[in-house]
């Protein structure tokens, strides 16, 4: 079966993102590539900068903040034949040069980051425990997203519990595994590897 990538633009992915990824929401994505077979789109890979400065910093410190991508969604309309590990990898090699590639499997959708290992990236643990701001009836909104609608007030967290009330409740956030991918030169490469500020360990495996 003939196999093909391709940039895609916001009107190809859109759908992907918000009918069949669990998330149902557009993350920030500087880059993105569609899966064509036969000249039909059958899945999407995108990357953008992480919100959160604090992960970016938190790879490898200050010096590589602005090298950081995050893979922040994957989705396929079916996974035949390693379409998945398929698209990342070549994606990978479409991406600009010296950057630190981030991405996250949800411990609480089951998920251990099978097709990044099938990918060479490095395992670096789980994420830390942390808690997200969360609204009854709107769980899919993410902390940030509430945060942004208060933008200004002089203490966000008194604005928005004042705002949303008893609706308003604090939740702890599903634990994810942590994968990274180097892009560039071999001398790039062990800079990163030398500021890396998690410990490289092995791949975690499916209980049996």
């Amino acid at each position: 079966m003939t196999r093909e990538i391709r940039e895609v633009v916001r009107g190809d992915y859109l759908p992907f993102l918000l009918n069949i990824h669990y998330a149902k929401r557009v993350p920030s994505i500087s880059y993105s590539y569609g899966l064509y077979k036969h000249e039909v789109l059958e899945g999407v890979v995108t990357y953008g900068t992480p919100p959160s400065s604090t992960l970016r910093r938190g790879i490898c410190g200050d010096d590589f903040i602005s090298d950081v991508l995050e893979l922040n969604r994957l989705v396929l309309k079916s996974n035949e034949h390693n379409d998945s590990s398929w698209l990342i990898g070549n994606s990978l090699k479409l991406l600009p040069k010296d950057k630190i590639i981030v991405s996250f499997a949800d411990t609480s959708q089951e998920h251990l980051g099978i097709v990044y290992q099938a990918t060479n990236f490095i395992y670096t643990g789980l994420s830390a425990k942390r808690s997200d701001w969360k609204v009854k009836g709107k769980e899919h909104l993410h902390s940030q997203t509430l945060i942004d609608q208060f933008r200004g007030q002089p203490n966000r967290a008194k604005a928005i519990r004042e705002f949303y009330g008893k609706d308003f409740y604090i939740a702890q956030r599903p634990r994810k595994h942590r994968y990274i991918f180097i892009t560039g030169s071999k001398t790039y490469k062990k800079k990163v590897l030398k500021n890396l500020k998690y410990p490289i360990t092995d791949y975690p495996k499916k209980e049996k």
